[in-house]
């Protein structure tokens, strides 16, 4: 992987954290306005002739375009884990936007959260594996990933809001994650045949199919329980879920030796913990409820 393919990645893959910020705040806000009693398609409706609803469906398209960019650039092991910069974009746009103080002890998380990251990426040194992965590979790891999300989905249908929110953002977080395997499968189709082909190649209509899945469950995850609950399951994990899929199915590899392989592991281990912390520790920041 050369340097400036380096760096396309990682602007892509920061740039995908950004238009993820703005969507999922933009459509938190929006659906969290309708407090009535609609359900099922009413509730749907409503949602839909929300304008902010909206301007986070472009932000959900950027990112699309961003990742597809990165993901075509880097491994999927360099640019998902730059997704957790999301948590950080969102607290400053909601700053920004909709004039929250943050206080100090959240701009301390948050640096801790960046510094931590940085420190993954510059110690794992995350690097491309196979080009394309085996139809055996395909199999087990899209059936296992159907029958986990179809278990936390049936979890999420009772419990407490928070339950519910982390049963659903965990379902979202395992569809991001399989959608970045598919949108690396596209793209490098693209790049291989063209444009013209990919109607021909099934991860295109599973590109479709788990996203309007994932979409379909984030929506249900922003409804359902508290946003201090549901991003941090979608922002953690999808990065994690990743790094497995991009270990399973396309055999990527992180810098050998064991100190820095276990460095690599507390490393992210703390990254999951400042990500978790930034968001549990100051739900005045990152809630909002209209």
């Amino acid at each position: 992987m050369s340097s400036l393919h380096l760096l396309v990645a990682v602007v892509a893959g920061l740039l995908t954290a950004t238009s993820n910020a703005v969507a999922v705040t933009t459509q938190h806000v929006a659906s969290q306005r309708e407090k009535g009693s609609h359900h099922g398609w009413e509730r749907i409706s409503f949602v839909l002739r929300q304008p902010l609803w909206w301007v986070g469906g472009l932000g959900l398209t950027g990112s699309l375009v961003f990742q597809a960019i990165a993901l075509h650039f880097g491994p999927l092991s360099l640019v998902q884990p730059l997704l957790v910069s999301e948590v950080v974009l969102t607290l400053v746009l909601r700053r920004w936007w909709l004039g929250q103080s943050l206080s100090p002890r959240a701009w301390r998380t948050s640096v801790v959260t960046v510094a931590t990251l940085s420190l993954f990426l510059l110690v794992t040194s995350p690097g491309a594996g196979l080009v394309t992965a085996s139809p055996t590979a395909w199999r087990l790891v899209g059936l296992g990933s159907l029958v986990g999300a179809g278990a936390l989905a049936m979890a999420g249908s009772w419990g407490s809001p928070a339950r519910r929110a982390a049963c659903w953002g965990t379902v979202t977080a395992v569809a991001w994650a399989f959608e970045a395997v598919l949108i690396r499968a596209l793209s490098d189709t693209i790049a291989a045949s063209g444009w013209l082909t990919l109607w021909r190649h099934w991860p295109l209509y599973g590109f479709v199919l788990v996203g309007v899945a994932g979409l379909a469950a984030e929506q249900i995850a922003l409804h359902v329980g508290p946003l201090r609950v549901t991003q941090p399951c979608i922002v953690v994990l999808d990065p994690l879920a990743s790094l497995l899929y991009g270990v399973t199915l396309f055999h990527e590899r992180w810098a050998s030796g064991p100190l820095r392989l276990a460095s690599g592991l507390l490393l992210l281990g703390g990254l999951t913990w400042s990500t978790i912390h930034l968001l549990a520790v100051v739900p005045d920041i990152t809630e909002r409820d209209t």
